[in-house]
């Protein structure tokens, strides 16, 4: 660098001496860089800005160009140094936000869903939770990753409904950010006929279907379906008597107490532990009349159950009823006998509401955490019932009469298609049809060969 300097310098100072120019400026400045000691050179030139932050400039050493080079390379830095900036404070900015555990009591009408739960994959079948964690997510309370995957927000619900229940008091599990306003954000971006009623925190390791000790639901249907069928009228003209109520309910408190229901769900055998369930309560209320039809409202509370358990009892108390199958029925589906039990439609059966007895005994006066009673929102809730859960039943069963084109399939049912007498009946008929087929083509070769003698 050195020999360069003094080459350049002794060609700008013949250069001044033949031509008279302004070059003596130029050649004291090399004259001056060259006997500045190559320590303080380096000191004095312009480091090149690091890409995460700012480089700032010295005024009293500054080399001439170093101004605009400086600048280059804060313009250069400066886009990439702000997107930084913004993608830490948001980070920042989610750090901060308390997240917890919480509960969430739900209402919905389950009409045109296909159950609760939902089925990640398979946008077809819309559900219950599709639209929940849509609003969890667009309100801010989880991130959109916690939605592509549930069980990283420690999603959990109280009870799976199946397709077209619904539900007044379910209850939900989950991890949030504890937000502003978060219910008024939830509720804002879910449709009107499913509201966040209530919240709660509860204890970390909380899971809101394994800490249930109970639920009750109760199922809604127009009264003719108890009509016997050849002694009362078997449309909506039909009135349920006190006497005909009181044979109801002696069925219903039939279930009451701990039983193998393994008739009462799919694939479940009559020694599979898991069968048995144990129902505190079940009973038909006093009817009443909606546009018209009466209705009324049957309870049961249990401790669980197993998909299509609660319709199937509603199903064989109404066959039962209506003059279809005895009461004999009803002992022998506990037993290990298969009997086919007809399914009431689901339109009429709604989740209500979901006990934690166990739960609020231990922590519900801790002084950390509420009871998970609920008692705050139980007007929330019976609005809700009024302005859509009853409605939605009422107008569909007078609009489709989802129950009345089922109770026309029940003479066809065959509810002794397992019994034993059944399987030997059905073996007799095979036996019978087996020994026609085989005479019918013993006497076609017959023919046959009596034919053939005549040639």
């Amino acid at each position: 660098m050195g020999a360069s300097l003094l080459k350049f310098e002794a060609v700008a100072q013949q250069t001044t001496r033949r031509t008279h120019s302004p070059l003596p400026l130029l050649w004291s400045a090399l004259r001056g860089l060259r006997q500045t000691p190559m320590a303080e050179y380096l000191e004095a030139a312009p480091v090149r800005a690091d890409p995460g932050t700012v480089a700032k400039e010295d005024p009293g050493n500054k080399v001439r160009g170093s101004k605009d080079r400086g600048l280059r390379k804060w313009e250069e830095a400066e886009p990439q140094t702000k997107k930084l900036k913004s993608s830490e404070e948001e980070e920042e900015h989610c750090k901060k936000l308390p997240k917890r555990k919480i509960v969430l009591l739900m209402a919905y009408s389950g009409k045109g869903y296909h159950g609760m739960q939902r089925n990640l994959g398979s946008s077809q079948f819309k559900t219950i939770e599709d639209d929940l964690v849509f609003a969890l997510v667009q309100s801010g309370c989880i991130p959109e990753n916690h939605g592509e995957d549930m069980r990283k927000m420690a999603f959990q619900r109280c009870a799976r409904t199946d397709k077209g229940v619904s539900a007044a008091g379910q209850i939900v599990s989950l991890k949030v950010w504890l937000i502003d306003n978060i219910l008024e954000k939830i509720n804002s971006h879910l449709p009107s006929h499913i509201r966040i009623l209530g919240l709660k925190r509860v204890t970390g390791s909380f899971n809101s279907k394994n800490r249930c000790d109970a639920r009750t639901y109760f199922y809604m249907l127009p009264t003719f379906a108890f009509a016997h069928k050849d002694h009362d009228v078997q449309d909506e003209r039909y009135r349920l008597s006190p006497e005909t109520l009181e044979k109801v309910n002696q069925l219903l408190a039939s279930y009451k107490g701990t039983h193998s229901f393994h008739n009462f769900t799919s694939q479940k055998g009559p020694k599979e532990p898991s069968a048995r369930r144990y129902i505190m309560e079940m009973h038909c209320e006093v009817p009443f009349v909606r546009e018209g039809m009466e209705f009324a409202v049957i309870k049961v509370k249990g401790q669980s159950f197993m998909m299509h358990q609660i319709r199937k009892m509603v199903g064989l108390v109404i066959a039962i009823m209506k003059g279809y199958v005895p009461e004999s029925v009803m002992e022998r589906s506990w037993g290990e006998e298969k009997v086919d039990i007809p399914k009431a439609p689901g339109l009429g059966l709604v989740l209500e509401r979901v006990h934690f007895e166990q739960y609020n005994r231990r922590f519900g006066n801790d002084g950390l955490h509420e009871p998970l009673d609920w008692v705050e929102e139980e007007e929330k809730m019976t609005v809700f019932k009024e302005q859509y859960i009853y409605p939605t039943i009422t107008k569909t069963e007078m609009e489709e009469h989802s129950m009345m084109n089922w109770l026309n399939t029940l003479p066809n049912h065959d509810f002794d298609a397992g019994t034993p007498e059944a399987k030997a009946d059905n073996g007799d008929t095979k036996s019978c049809e087996n020994n026609r087929i085989h005479l019918e083509e013993q006497n076609v070769m017959n023919i046959k060969e009596i034919n053939e003698k005549k040639i």
